[in-house]
């Protein structure tokens, strides 16, 4: 049985006041809080083990490489990728598309080549393909989503043309909540020869993830929101694409030989990795993920889904207020505006003196807002650790903000 009560005790940060009131963290979507697993093992990271790793020979570097190449393994298991050797650790999700951006695109991609985005994408599965476009002359191909929300998959595989080189898509809109059938796309991209980059940063945290099912090329995830430490994160690349890769950092680890007169590199997925890395965050992205594991994403995602049954319930009784995205579904997101004059910035700020967590703004997903003809909203974003009850003091200080701007 999913205990609830039992999992917030895990979570040190929720005990606390925030303005005199207990704290409701509804900011999941933008960073997600760690469980006391996740401290102890940034902690001891540091205070027991520390040393750089897989280049010494003494006793804590071979523990600290232990337990940090652990973790490639772990992500190998809830990813179910075929392989560790195709997780590729990265700062998170930024730096994952940025490696495909510079590695895979931008050696292969001519003045006129096409990539198809949506509109729903996070300003991370943007820009790296904009770099491309003022660089290179590379087309970008933009998806729009369906007035609930909702994407289909065919309006996706319809905008592929002769020249197009790379879908990127979003599996969960960290705006609207929507989950992309990632698999219906890729299936239908590979009958066509197009590869697939899958922005997991949202879904991976909210539900099980299969990339051998999804048939994605790339599928990269972000540490922090899954419950671990920022600076931590990771890519899978599948084995033909990893194989068209070339470095895009260059320094140690990521080689097998320097002289003066060659280089030659190591067998992926450390080609990709130069330098020395987040080691204690990667490690803490280890136990957030044992921690992850253990509880179960079924058993996650089932509990998310009446949160999120319950705040759409509650909204509905609550005219006023303009909730964006209502696909089937959907994810425990929520982005709203209310009637009146009332700013998102103006809702944040009353909630947060209520002790209420949310995010105010355009949530790094522009194209999205403009879409929507929205200059910003409010977001709150639920998690494992939230409860019912949350949800209705988020309903209780949305009535205060309308009765104050209404």
């Amino acid at each position: 049985m999913y205990d609830v009560e039992r999992i917030r005790a895990d979570f040190p940060i929720l005990s606390r006041e925030v303005n005199g009131k207990p704290l409701v963290y509804l900011d999941n979507g933008a960073s997600a809080q760690k469980p006391r697993a996740v401290i102890e093992a940034v902690t001891n990271g540091y205070a027991r083990d520390y040393a750089n790793v897989h280049r010494g020979l003494h006793y804590l570097s071979t523990v600290s490489t232990e337990h940090y190449e652990a973790v490639r393994g772990k992500l190998a298991r809830f990813l179910n990728a075929p392989s560790e050797a195709h997780i590729v650790f990265t700062t998170g999700t930024t730096e994952g598309i940025n490696l495909v951006s510079y590695s895979w695109a931008a050696p292969r991609m001519l003045a006129g080549d096409e990539i198809v985005l949506t509109v729903m994408e996070h300003h991370a599965n943007i820009v790296p393909w904009h770099f491309l476009r003022e660089r290179q002359g590379v087309v970008l191909k933009w998806v729009e989503p369906e007035p609930d929300g909702s994407l289909d998959p065919e309006k996706v595989l319809a905008a592929i043309g002769p020249r197009t080189r790379l879908i990127a898509v979003t599996h969960m809109s960290n705006v609207l909540g929507t989950k992309v059938d990632v698999a219906a796309i890729c299936a239908g991209a590979r009958a066509k020869g197009v590869p697939v980059l899958v922005d997991g940063s949202q879904a991976a945290v909210h539900m099980p993830v299969d990339v051998q099912a999804i048939g994605c090329d790339f599928y990269a995830v972000t540490g922090h929101k899954l419950y671990g430490p920022s600076g931590s994160g990771a890519i899978y690349i599948a084995p033909e694409r990893m194989a068209e890769m070339r470095p895009f950092l260059g320094g140690g680890d990521m080689i097998r030989e320097v002289s003066r007169d060659a280089v030659s590199y190591a067998d992926p997925p450390m080609k990709f990795e130069a330098g020395t890395p987040g080691i204690v965050p990667q490690i803490g992205f280890g136990a957030a993920l044992d921690y992850l594991m253990a509880l179960g994403m079924d058993a996650i995602a089932a509990h998310e889904a009446d949160l999120r049954d319950h705040a759409q319930a509650r909204f509905a009784g609550l005219t006023w207020l303009n909730v964006q995205g209502h696909a089937p579904g959907k994810g425990a997101i929520f982005s709203f505006t209310l009637d009146g004059p009332a700013h998102a910035h103006d809702i944040a700020t009353v909630l947060d003196q209520r002790g209420i967590a949310v995010r105010a703004g355009t949530h790094c997903a522009m194209p999205l807002l403009t879409h929507l003809g929205l200059g910003a909203t409010c977001r709150a974003s639920f998690g494992l650790y939230n409860t019912r009850a949350e949800v209705d003091a988020l309903i209780s200080a949305l009535e205060l903000c309308h009765e104050l701007f209404g």
